[in-house]
């Protein structure tokens, strides 16, 4: 039995590959790497984060089943034999395309927006020009702190 987000079957449901066991371990152990999230910590995680999870996993068996000497690969991102070329993403030697982008729909692995108010946002209500020395008796005076 192995400690993975997707069982053997749940590989073979998905992504209509049949993996081994051992398969299945690597790709849970790249899918690990990867979320920069461990398996025992799956008691921690949203039911969502845990489906994705499975889902990347269950890419990456299948992936992994169709490539060779992949722990022995050379890290890059231009090959060129035979006056052919090709270019790829930095991860697309080690990752599936399928893996990758399901690890995009992990909560933690999403872009983020964060607010900073300014100074004057949410201070109260201002009379005239906020910037103006005519203003100041208007505005509540607290010293400063040094911040969060």
């Amino acid at each position: 039995m192995v400690n993975a987000w997707a069982s053997l079957q749940q590989v073979t449901d998905t992504t209509g590959v049949t993996v081994t066991a051992p398969q299945l371990a690597q790709a849970q152990a790249a899918i690990e790497v990867f979320s920069n999230r461990i398996y025992p910590d799956g008691e921690r995680m949203r039911t969502r984060d845990l489906y994705w999870l499975g889902q990347a996993v269950a890419y990456q068996a299948a992936w992994l089943a169709g490539q060779f000497g992949l722990e022995t690969r050379l890290d890059a991102t231009q090959i060129q034999q035979d006056q052919v070329s090709s270019t790829l993403t930095g991860d697309g030697l080690v990752l599936a395309p399928m893996a990758a982008r399901t690890l995009r729909r992990v909560s933690w692995m999403r872009s983020r927006t964060v607010h900073i108010r300014s100074a004057i946002e949410g201070s109260g209500p201002l009379v005239g020009d906020a910037l103006s020395d005519g203003s100041d008796d208007h505005m509540v005076w607290a010293p400063y702190t040094g911040g969060p």
